[in-house]
């Protein structure tokens, strides 16, 4: 709140009674523009200054499960985090739940109050506009990539200070890709064509998605390289030109259902019988609770799965069956999961295909 600074009164000649009177005046006018001044500066968020028990910790909503996962690794409390299936760290087990990461609800946010509103940037050109309309201040943060999710760790830490803890998630990540690195060093790249699918359809993930960043970091080498997006629509008979040593398949909801799903289009499409990865063997199902569509802390162990795929550790199949780990992470998961992840996925996906590569953490003002 401004406050408006009071004009010097102009210099005038007296007489001693009348400027007994004007400087009592003055005196009293000074004291009740200063109690006006201290009633009129009311901070809007009180709770903002320093107390007793400490500094002000600012109001955060975490708009999706992975955002809430590197805010508990931050020791970062929120007063809002996202409505899933998906189980959330047990210190947010009490607090509010603003809806999907895809569509949260805005009259609830903003009764919250919330400092910032952080939200995954793969969804930035659905709710930025969204986030304005009711004036609330947005970060929207890289989960594209595992690298993305730490630099997004160390943005939150330095914004606010949590730089201790932040540093040393980023040490523990440095560590564990130079040891990983170093175990895969000397095996040859194979290619891969990767296929994430939403119920009735898919599309294929490039590099900049984050189940094609792990591929690229375990080695792999994205047969679709060369796009600019997320995921793009392809035709079949492209895919088989590019002839894959691998294929590999996800989903980002409803995983039972998508991956029957593929099986089915395994069977019945006759063109997949003449792909070499599928008559090698070589189709593989990837459990979508470590391979979603963002970033999250369950990298090291999709990493280690990734090199008994990839490095020929681990049996495939032809594709027209599902695969254990696949079915048994679907079996699950889809009895807690209902028509909103759907669409969400769906919205998702169609978001990334088309739109543009691994974007910069941005901080927004409403």
């Amino acid at each position: 709140m401004s406050v408006r600074a009071v004009p010097e009164r102009a210099s005038t000649t007296c007489g001693v009674g009348r400027a007994a009177r004007r400087a009592g005046a003055l005196v009293l006018a000074a004291c009740l523009a200063c109690s006006l001044l201290l009633a009129g500066c009311v901070d809007q968020h009180p709770e903002r200054s320093e107390s007793e028990d400490g500094p002000y910790e600012p109001r955060i909503v975490a708009t999706s499960p992975a955002i809430a996962e590197v805010c508990d690794k931050l020791d970062l409390d929120l007063v809002g985090v996202s409505t899933t299936s998906r189980g959330l760290p047990e210190r947010y087990a009490d607090v509010e739940r603003v809806g999907t990461s895809m569509s949260p609800d805005l009259e609830l946010l903003k009764s919250l109050r919330p400092d910032y509103v952080l939200s995954p940037n793969s969804l930035q050109s659905d709710l930025q506009p969204k986030y304005a309309s009711i004036m609330e201040a947005s970060v929207f943060l890289n989960l594209r990539s595992v690298q993305g999710l730490y630099d997004s760790i160390a943005y939150l830490g330095d914004k606010f200070d949590r730089r201790e803890q932040a540093q040393a998630l980023v040490d523990e990540y440095e560590a564990f890709v130079e040891d990983y690195r170093a175990r895969n060093g000397s095996e040859e790249s194979p290619k891969v064509l990767i296929l994430m699918g939403v119920p009735g359809s898919y599309v294929v993930a490039t590099p900049n998605s984050y189940v094609g960043s792990l591929v690229e970091l375990a080695g792999g080498e994205n047969v679709y390289a060369d796009a600019d997006e997320e995921f793009i629509n392809v035709n079949t008979e492209d895919m088989q030109a590019r002839d894959p040593d691998i294929i590999l398949r996800t989903s980002h909801a409803l995983p039972a259902q998508v991956m029957a799903m593929f099986a089915n289009e395994f069977a019945t499409n006759d063109i997949w019988k003449h792909f070499r990865a599928v008559q090698e063997g070589r189709v593989y199902d990837l459990p979508s609770d470590k391979f979603g569509m963002s970033a999250d802390f369950d990298y090291p162990d999709a990493l280690e799965e990734l090199r008994t795929v990839l490095y020929g550790e681990e049996e495939g199949s032809d594709g027209t069956v599902v695969g254990e780990a696949a079915s048994a992470a679907a079996e699950a998961t889809s009895s807690t999961e209902d028509a909103d992840a759907v669409a969400d996925a769906a919205a998702s996906i169609a978001g990334g295909a088309g739109s543009s590569g691994v974007a910069s953490i941005v901080d927004k003002q409403g």
